[in-house]
């Protein structure tokens, strides 16, 4: 019906190419207009205005010699003005574009080793962009975007990164973990130093206790005692101290007795060798 009274209908974001006999003569817009085919008139085809997508996946080597498949998207719209061109000058605009995109992807990945293909990933996007902006804004194209959406390297060359990561990876933590050994050991030994030293200073306060309390012992004793001497106090606070000792040994379930001679006699004896080892070896190592 609309061949019959000679208008057509251009829907949004779409244009329409006109000729006459085969000849370009306009691009009509959106909306309703007059082709009167009986003047030969007619509309050649219709372009879409809106962005359109092109994933481009292209295979190439790194500096280093290792093959990556690279997928690059590629965003793209006809320029409304110039839709002429993009509908006369180019066949297949998509082929066309995959060309350019291989063209530059090969030129520039193998200058690249694989570890700055992944880190320059948006450099070479701007590259293949640039490019491609430049050789088809001749043609009536608008490149909107280009993204290099993925790099896939070879499979064993991808085990042997990941290998390579989990090793740095198990190194990091083994220094940090023989680091955190050291500082344990320092702050032990720090501590059994600092327990040794306190330890230390516990049993020499001990012993001057033990001193002091003998010296006013043997003072209050002489004095209250008449003919009694510092000699006869230390024996009595000898024997004393072994009868403690033979009690504490039989009160205990599970430690270890100590027999020794013992007997009415044999007490004397025994407060002489106690006296004579602890009172006689200091005065004998002063000589």
């Amino acid at each position: 019906m609309g061949n019959l009274f000679c208008c057509i209908q251009v829907d949004q974001s779409t244009v329409a190419i006109k000729g006459n006999f085969g000849k370009y003569e306009d691009v009509l817009g959106p909306g309703c207009h007059c082709v009167p085919w009986i003047f030969g008139d007619q509309v050649e085809g219709k372009l879409s205005l809106r962005v359109q997508q092109l994933d481009v996946r292209c295979e190439t080597k790194t500096k280093d010699n290792v093959f990556v498949n690279v997928v690059a998207s590629i965003q793209y719209r006809v320029i409304a003005e110039k839709a002429n061109d993009a509908f006369y000058k180019l066949t297949d605009s998509r082929s066309q574009i995959q060309a350019y995109v291989f063209d530059v992807i090969r030129s520039s990945i193998p200058r690249l080793v694989l570890d700055d293909v992944f880190e320059q990933k948006n450099e070479i996007g701007r590259t293949v962009g640039d490019e491609l902006e430049k050789a088809m804004s001749h043609y009536g194209f608008e490149i909107v975007q280009t993204l290099i959406v993925d790099i896939e390297p070879e499979e064993r060359v991808k085990r042997a990164m990941n290998e390579i990561n989990a090793a740095s990876r198990m190194r990091v933590a083994a220094n940090d973990k023989a680091e955190a050994e050291k500082i344990l050991q320092i702050k032990q030994a720090e501590g059994e130093a600092e327990s040794n030293y306190l330890s230390g200073v516990g049993i020499a306060r001990q012993r001057q206790a033990i001193v002091d309390g003998l010296r006013e012992s043997v003072l209050g004793f002489s004095g209250n005692v008449p003919g009694a001497n510092a000699k006869d106090v230390m024996d009595m606070i000898l024997v004393t101290q072994y009868f403690d000792t033979m009690k504490e040994i039989g009160a205990a379930s599970k430690t270890s007795s100590v027999f020794i001679p013992h007997g009415p006699g044999a007490v004397r004896d025994v407060a002489t060798q106690i006296k004579d080892g602890l009172l006689q070896a200091p005065s004998s190592s002063s000589r």
